[in-house]
C-alpha cells in the first residue's frame, strides 16, 4: 500500500489477467492465422488470415483497455478512467462511497443522485482492494469538509466493511 495520498488508483488482479489473456489470444490467433491456411480445410486465404488478425488485434485492444482502468486523484477532482468513459469529478460533488455487497469494484455516490463506477478498485484484489477503497474515502471525507453547501456539513464517506462478500 502507498503512503501518497494521491498516488494512482490501479486494478491489480484483472489488469494482470487482462494483459495476460490479450499476450495469450494475440499469440494464438497469429499462429492460427500462419498454420490454416497451410493445414486447413479449403478456401482458406490470405483475406481469412488478415480478417484473424485484426480480431485479434481488436480483442487485444479491448483487454489492454481493462488493463488500463484506472482513478487518478489530485487536489481538486478525481478522474476516473473505465472501459468507454473517462470522467473527472470534482470532489465536492462526491457524497459517498460505496465498496460492499455483490458490486465487484467501488462506487461513488454523487451529489446529482448518480453514482459512478470505479473499476480501478476491485473486490477480486481482496485486502488491497479494501486498503485502496479507505484512502479514497478518506480523500473524499479530506475534500468534503471544504464543499459549500447550505444545507451544513458535507456528509461523510460511507463506511467501509470489512468482509469479502
Amino acid at each position: 500500500m502507498t503512503h501518497d495520498p494521491y498516488a494512482v488508483f490501479r486494478a491489480r488482479r484483472g489488469r494482470q489477467f487482462a494483459l495476460g489473456c490479450a499476450a495469450a489470444q494475440l499469440a494464438v490467433f497469429v499462429v492460427l492465422s500462419v498454420v490454416l491456411p497451410l493445414t486447413g480445410p479449403g478456401g482458406w486465404a490470405v483475406s481469412d488470415s488478415v480478417m484473424l488478425i485484426v480480431l485479434a488485434l481488436l480483442i487485444a485492444w479491448a483487454l489492454g483497455r481493462y488493463a488500463a482502468l484506472r482513478a487518478t486523484p489530485s487536489p481538486t477532482a478525481l478522474v476516473v478512467r473505465n472501459i468507454v468513459t473517462t470522467t473527472t469529478v470534482p470532489w465536492t460533488q462526491v457524497v459517498g462511497v460505496r465498496f460492499s455487497g455483490g458490486d465487484p469494484w467501488l462506487f461513488l455516490d454523487l451529489a446529482n443522485g448518480d453514482d459512478l463506477a470505479v473499476m480501478a478498485i476491485q473486490k477480486s484484489d481482496g485486502a488491497f482492494a479494501r486498503g485502496e477503497a479507505s484512502r479514497l474515502a478518506a480523500l473524499v471525507q479530506a475534500h468534503g469538509a471544504h464543499r459549500p453547501t447550505s444545507q451544513g456539513p458535507a456528509p461523510a464517506a460511507t463506511p467501509l466493511p470489512t468482509d469479502d462478500r
